[in-house]
């Protein structure tokens, strides 16, 4: 191996920094949803007022001052003590890397100091990789994950497919 191959493999990975969005990174957050091709697309608007109202409950992703992925949340009106998971993106050139999980803990590690200790998002049947990130997840911090069907098709106005309910929770 030449010492240039040997620097090569030596690169590190650029540096993530995780923090809690701000009103300029929901149009970045809107591109990241809209160039996953998967996620359900929301308005520009929506992305904005959320890095406004829900920056506390969320996370982005930067490398070299780009954001490159996020997770959006809020805590459930119901239950105090849940974080409610409502879209989880990454940019294509950064995906493999383990941001989604990174993200993730990065989200949660905040929010425990607001004393809340359970998370839950929905995922789709045929949704494998999101079941397995949030899996992996629940492995890492040693809670539980259960599954539970929640909404039908049909409550849906287009051909949306049903969404299970996933709760991680304090193994009790």
């Amino acid at each position: 191996m030449t010492p240039t191959q040997m620097s090569a493999t030596l690169t590190p990975s650029p540096e993530v920094t995780f923090r809690a969005p701000d009103v300029s990174d929901g149009v970045r957050l809107w591109e990241i949803a809209r160039d996953s091709e998967v996620l359900d697309l929301n308005s520009s608007y929506s992305y904005v007022l959320w890095c406004q109202d829900y920056s506390r409950t969320s996370v982005v992703a930067e490398v070299d001052g780009k954001v490159v992925g996020f997770v959006t949340g809020y805590v459930r009106p119901q239950a105090p003590d849940t974080l409610m998971v409502w879209q989880v993106a990454v940019d294509a050139d950064q995906r493999g890397l383990g941001l989604a999980g990174r993200m993730l803990t990065a989200l949660m590690d905040r929010v425990e100091g607001d004393a809340i200790t359970r998370m839950q998002t929905t995922i789709s049947p045929d949704n494998d990789a999101s079941q397995a990130l949030f899996t992996r997840f629940a492995e890492r911090r040693g809670m539980t994950i259960t599954r539970r069907d929640y909404f039908a098709p049909e409550v849906f106005p287009d051909s949306h497919e049903p969404e299970d309910l996933y709760t991680i929770a304090p193994r009790t």
